[in-house]
């Protein structure tokens, strides 16, 4: 087979056995078609060749962490065709990934989370829609590609809680918050069925037309919400998971626990949200302590 063979050999088990998502498997598709283009034969590649291709991407000024994801992918790729004795090393094995800018994920606080929520105040059915997915996504903490594919029978009301499904179709439970399962409630009891059909399915939140929300809609929501409330900020769905964490962490919990909620596979991921409530406190001290300002 020649490198488009194993390369659709390659997608296919991702889908049907690594069960990944199509997010996942898109980007990986891509990622792998342009390392094609710039080596000519990936199957053949050497490290050399690996190298020189993620070199380009950094000169074309392509993030570093955009260029780890690319290396990320083609590993993967060689994994799979070594395990298959397609090829003999794995070339992308000993590339070492680029230096990362760190980024702290950007958080509001509760008082402006609260804003943003609190301007949907659930008089018709988008209203209660917007209001209900707002509380969840700051409540439990779901991604967005989590609120648009939730569906009725992953919700118990009764007991508060969610299940959720995230990456890798891994199912974790959530506890939802008192004001979660109140504008949930009042959504699915009052609201729903005046924009369900007969594409709706279970689907929790829906569109006008009673289609499933897209990951589009959910930002345009978020948007619209920064826009209403005065709140300045470029704001996007994940944003309301980045305060959802951090707001746990200033509020004590464990960081084992909040990795569990918010199905990290890796307690790494989870660790970036604890440098933010480090990076506050550090600028509570720069303003409120005498020996902080600079002044002395």
């Amino acid at each position: 087979m020649d490198t488009d063979q194993h390369l659709d050999s390659f997608l296919t088990w991702a889908v049907l056995v690594g069960n990944l998502s199509a997010n996942t498997v898109s980007a990986y598709r891509r990622d792998l078609i342009e390392a094609a283009d710039f080596t000519g034969d990936l199957v053949s590649a050497d490290s050399a060749a690996l190298g020189q291709w993620l070199q380009h991407l950094l000169r074309k000024k392509l993030a570093p962490s955009t260029v780890t994801r690319k290396l990320s992918s083609l590993r993967k790729f060689y994994s799979y065709l070594l395990e298959r004795n397609i090829v003999t090393t794995n070339p992308a094995a000993k590339i070492r990934p680029p230096s990362a800018v760190f980024h702290v994920p950007y958080s509001l606080s509760v008082d402006d989370v609260v804003l943003l929520i609190e301007v949907w105040t659930g008089e018709n059915a988008l209203s209660s829609r917007n209001r209900a997915l707002m509380e969840l996504a700051y409540g439990s903490g779901l991604r967005a590609g989590e609120l648009v594919s939730l569906t009725v029978d992953r919700l118990s009301l009764n007991e508060g809680w969610v299940r959720p499904i995230g990456k890798g179709s891994k199912e974790r439970i959530v506890p939802m918050s008192p004001p979660s399962v109140k504008w949930i409630g009042i959504y699915l009891d009052m609201w729903r069925s005046s924009i369900s059909g007969s594409r709706s399915g279970k689907t929790v939140f829906l569109t006008r037309n009673g289609n499933a929300l897209s990951r589009m809609t959910v930002w345009n929501i978020v948007r619209s919400s920064a826009l209403k409330a005065g709140v300045s900020a470029e704001l996007h769905p994940h944003t309301l998971r980045h305060c959802f964490a951090t707001h746990l962490l200033e509020g004590g919990a464990d960081l084992r626990v909040v990795q569990e909620l918010l199905g990290h596979s890796d307690i790494r991921t989870t660790e970036i949200y604890t440098s933010v409530s480090r990076k506050r406190l550090s600028e509570a001290v720069e303003k409120y302590h005498p020996r902080g300002r600079g002044s002395w």
